[in-house]
């Protein structure tokens, strides 16, 4: 009996939803001048690495073995998109007198500083990822960065694990 799971279908979808999700980043940053912070920026590379992984995977198709391994890089970039997005969140969620100061700008530090310098500095935050500029049913931008993560993360779990070698 065939399986009636497409695993090419799901990993497509995937892809097209990071996609969509990219694709609104950049028009609430042109369209509605909402500039991201650098944690925006690192979450939206997260995407970028889910959706080109799940897109090869919907092209390769590959054996029991093969997909294991991009099951595993998949999950990389869910689970440190995830933690990203925690961190903004537990930023945004700090009291007024605790938010850091503002830093220097994402492209100034890349100019000047080593990756893991820049690396380290995003991630201890600063007072514009403390900001919460927009919101969609009371959730924050991160939070629903979050919540994609995990369903993205599940269903390329569920998918690899139901998988039957068609």
């Amino acid at each position: 009996m065939q399986s009636t799971l497409n695993p090419r279908i799901w990993f497509l979808l995937i892809a097209a939803s990071c996609a969509g999700l990219l694709g609104y980043a950049l028009y609430v940053q042109h369209a509605q001048f909402l500039d991201p912070c650098p944690l925006c920026i690192f979450q939206r590379v997260a995407f970028m690495w889910i959706g080109v992984v799940a897109l090869a995977l919907a092209i390769h198709i590959p054996g029991r073995a093969g997909r294991w391994v991009y099951l595993a890089l998949l999950l990389a970039g869910g689970v440190a998109g995830a933690f990203i997005a925690g961190r903004h969140i537990w930023l945004q969620n700090l009291p007024p007198g605790e938010v850091p100061e503002c830093g220097m700008g994402l492209n100034y530090m890349l100019e000047t500083m080593p990756f893991a310098d820049v690396l380290g500095q995003v991630l201890r935050g600063s007072g514009e990822c403390a900001a919460i500029d927009w919101t969609f049913a009371g959730l924050s931008m991160p939070w629903w960065t979050l919540i994609w993560y995990i369903v993205l993360s599940v269903i390329a779990l569920v998918v690899v694990v139901k998988w039957r070698k068609q």
